[in-house]
């Protein structure tokens, strides 16, 4: 999906220390906004209860890296204490924010966040004390033709700006990088960066949704649906995070769409993702055993947590590009360890990689994106154990026959663990390579937090300089036993040797 967070605005020069929320109160004086029969502004006083919201910290981009930094987003206050929903990507992971009301920036609003979803990709804040504007919700159904209007505070302008449109879809399925989300509404009110976390009100000024995610080259906005905000409104008010582990999340992909994870640009204080060790910069790969962003969403991230929920253990697996590392442990449990690195060849780039499965689902592994061939037929040994396998590399007839040729082979079995040993698994390959003239550097143990077992590595194979690793483990839960053997011919293939020993998995 090409459809693009309508996002924190363009970073802006970060500003001032930490503020905290003030005791004093906040008085509006001069015309009060226009206000319907409870209370709440109708469509003349929309600006006066439309929030700017400013969050500064320190975020780590796919593309920049690291940098501390001033984003800007919208909100709008929902009560007259000055409760704000905005979107959690606005916020999170943000040190300190400031918030204009109405578009005056003469005073400044200190604010905390309550609670928020990342992958509902909304948050509640609380401002300081005072007596505010603020929205009610449209009653009644929400149908496509709705006249509607999106108001904010785009490109971090202070300017107010409102645009009109129609709901062309009244609720679809929002799965986008950063979200996902049962029911969104579709509209043609055209929002930018920075209308992020901004109301799509009706004529009456009452709330339908609140924008989040627009596309300028399919003239395509989406706001998340009224009924979904306040089926979890009620726990974020109340300080209750809902599908969330505390993390700016936003699902990636290399150039060829290929999906790599769910990237954290930032993490919450204190919170799980916080405790478990995942850092900004981190990209989450694999939670509860499932590989995440296959599709480029944030789908599979989202079902793991609504399954096991936020407060359960979950094992999760991290890979950090700043140290070339895979990292393994648990959410609300066993804190991130790194994962044992066998070839130490350097430089990963997480961009130069793709996920594959067997042709039956049951082995996931990471490898180049240029070992491109794959076999992934099952087979049935000497024995008769049935085994799943997959084949992976830039030619796969050539890695099989040649030492011209990196690859990777793994296979796992259910029917041969009353069968065979670690050692026996290994045997076989170690007699091979000995045959052909590599030189053994030695078994090693080999535990990864998944599987134990042993390693060996060769070097000089094939009179070509090829390097050659074979491992063999049973599943620490006694499940299954797995081979691997990779073959480096560069210095890029020794990396993939680590990307690979550190990402693969079966699942029977």
């Amino acid at each position: 999906m090409t459809i693009r967070q309508a996002a924190v605005a363009a970073p802006v020069l970060a500003l001032g220390a930490a503020l905290a929320l003030s005791g004093c109160s906040i008085a509006f004086p001069g015309t009060q906004p226009a206000a319907d029969s409870s209370g709440a502004v109708d469509f003349d006083g929309v600006q006066s209860a439309t929030v700017q919201i400013e969050s500064v910290g320190t975020f780590v981009s796919p593309e920049e890296g690291g940098y501390e930094a001033a984003g800007r987003g919208s909100g709008f206050v929902i009560s007259p204490d000055g409760l704000v929903v905005t979107n959690n990507h606005v916020v999170a992971g943000a040190g300190t924010l400031k918030v204009w009301l109405g578009g005056d920036t003469s005073t400044t609003l200190n604010a905390k966040v309550l609670g928020s979803s990342e992958c509902m990709d909304l948050a509640v804040i609380q401002l300081q004390k005072g007596d505010y504007p603020y929205f009610d919700w449209r009653e009644g159904d929400i149908e496509t033709a709705t006249d509607v209007y999106a108001a904010g505070f785009p490109l971090g302008d202070p300017t107010f700006t409102e645009t009109k449109g129609i709901v062309s879809k009244a609720s679809t399925a929002g799965e986008t990088p950063w979200a996902s989300i049962d029911s969104v509404i579709e509209h043609d009110a055209r929002i930018r960066p920075g209308n992020s976390g901004g109301p799509l009100v009706d004529t009456t000024g009452h709330v339908v949704g609140v924008n989040y995610a627009g596309n300028d080259l399919y003239d395509t906005n989406l706001a998340i649906h009224r009924d979904q905000v306040l089926a979890v409104l009620d726990d974020l008010e109340q300080g209750i995070d809902h599908d969330s582990i505390g993390v700016n999340a936003e699902a990636i992909t290399d150039e060829d769409g290929n999906g790599l994870g769910v990237w954290a640009s930032s993490v919450v204080a204190g919170s799980a993702a916080d405790e478990a060790g995942i850092q900004p910069g981190d990209l989450i790969t694999r939670m509860a055993g499932v590989t995440l962003a296959t599709d480029g969403t944030m789908a599979d991230y989202c079902d793991v947590l609504r399954t096991q929920g936020s407060d359960a253990a979950i094992d999760v697996e991290v890979f950090r590009p700043s140290e070339g590392i895979y990292y393994d442990g648990q959410i609300n449990g066993t804190p991130l360890a790194a994962v044992q690195q066998i070839a130490q060849g350097g430089s990963t780039a997480d961009g130069d990689y793709t996920a594959i499965t067997d042709d039956n689902n049951i082995i996931q592994v990471e490898v180049p994106s240029s070992w491109s061939d794959v076999d992934g037929a099952p087979f049935t040994d000497a024995g008769g154990a049935t085994w799943a396998a997959i084949v992976a590399s830039p030619d796969v007839e050539s890695f099989n026959t040649t030492w011209d040729t990196p690859g990777v082979v793994i296979a796992a079995s259910q029917d041969a663990v009353a069968t065979t040993t670690v050692d026996g698994l290994m045997q076989p390959s170690i007699d091979f390579l000995n045959s052909e003239g590599c030189t053994a550097g030695g078994v090693e143990e080999y535990a990864d937090g998944y599987h134990t077992g042993r390693y060996e590595i060769f070097d000089n194979c094939g009179g070509v300089g090829a390097k050659y690793v074979t491992l063999a483990a049973v599943a620490d839960d006694g499940s299954y036993v797995i081979t691997v053997n990779v073959q480096a011919n560069t210095d890029d293939d020794l990396a993939a040797i680590d990307r690979i020993v550190g990402s693969f998995i079966a699942e029977f």
